[in-house]
């Protein structure tokens, strides 16, 4: 048995959880605030909120992430791993991510996978789960390392390439499908909030006529569950640069304009910079003024998408699920990733 921990935030955690565990060979059992999918058939451990408007001593002196104290919710939340795992007796613990959930598995004598984040995880908090952990998942190509890691992160990182829900799912030809005349701009923003206005968004697509402007999860606009097929049909993508994100616009070999957000650690600057240095996509610092935008899109459009290929090999959940089968039957699968 492999126990799962999916952060509630965003969209992406999940989505990388259920491609992995497609591919795990041992029972998983997912423990989380989220709802369950609907399509999963295995263990599903709900969760009851920890969040607080005014937590007192949340970091535990810095130690810690997220610990406010006389938390009922906290309290009732970690009573629920703990005797989840005291019951079922995993033979690993996942955690994506939460330092305090993989501390509490490890302290029980848990075997600890952690998914590794972008940015700067040098306090205190992520030393300690990085340190201790038994392997790091980290889904970016090993020829992209994240600055900075110690040499004994680097040693037990298996570095899958991204992960996507639509690895191996077939492409469709850019504009097939796409009704409407010119050529189209999707802009993906994600489930993990944004600062971006509708009135941005407006004076783009005002600014650049023959155009057609497509807005998934951004402001005034619904929440698109499957964007696969717009994803494939986009002349150019515009996102934040959230591990997840990328990652779909990697599995659909689209021209990408990425301008990340402020989040914590820094992590989405960091998986800019990396795609900056590995010219794999247009990214800018910020959101560009309106007359940018034609040059800006005529630049993206003609961006080898092949080249993403170094980012999404296909296979990066294959490859996790292989190590995480390996860690619970007590004899790890290492998988060779050289540079791609």
């Amino acid at each position: 048995m492999i126990g799962y921990y999916v952060h509630h935030q965003g969209r992406g955690h999940l989505h990388r959880a259920m491609s992995i565990c497609a591919h795990v060979r041992e029972p998983v059992t997912v423990l989380s605030s989220l709802p369950r999918p609907a399509d999963w058939a295995e263990g599903w451990i709900a969760l009851p909120p920890d969040t607080v408007d005014s937590p007192a001593d949340p970091t535990a002196g810095g130690r810690l992430h997220w610990v406010p104290l006389h938390h009922a919710g906290l309290r009732e939340r970690m009573g629920i791993i703990a005797e989840w795992i005291r019951r079922a007796e995993p033979r690993l613990f996942v955690s994506d991510v939460s330092v305090e959930a993989a501390t509490l598995a490890r302290l029980m004598g848990t075997p600890v996978v952690v998914a590794a984040m972008r940015g700067d995880r040098s306090d205190e908090a992520h030393r300690l789960a990085y340190d201790f952990s038994d392997a790091l998942l980290a889904p970016w190509p090993r020829s992209c390392p994240e600055p900075g890691w110690p040499p004994h992160w680097q040693a037990k990182a298996l570095y899958t390439g991204s992960i996507s829900r639509y690895d191996g799912r077939p492409r469709r030809a850019p504009g097939n499908g796409c009704e409407n005349a010119g050529r189209e701009v999707v802009v993906m923003l994600g489930g993990g909030g944004t600062d971006l206005s509708g009135a941005q968004l407006r004076n783009a697509a005002e600014a650049t006529p023959g155009w057609t402007w497509t807005a998934l999860a951004g402001p005034g606009t619904d929440w698109v569950e499957d964007p696969w097929p717009i994803l494939c049909r986009a002349d150019v993508v515009v996102t934040h640069a959230g591990q997840n994100a990328i990652a779909e616009c990697a599995a659909a070999r689209v021209p990408t304009i990425v301008i990340p957000q402020d989040r914590p650690h820094g992590e989405q600057h960091a998986t800019a910079r990396a795609l900056r240095s590995a010219d794999l996509a247009t990214v800018l610092d910020a959101w560009p003024a309106s007359g940018e935008w034609p040059a800006l899109l005529e630049d993206a459009a003609v961006r080898v998408r092949d080249r993403w290929e170094l980012w999404s090999p296909g296979d990066g959940a294959q490859r996790a699920a292989r190590l995480l089968s390996g860690l619970a039957l007590g004899a790890p699968e290492r998988i060779a990733c050289g540079p791609r």
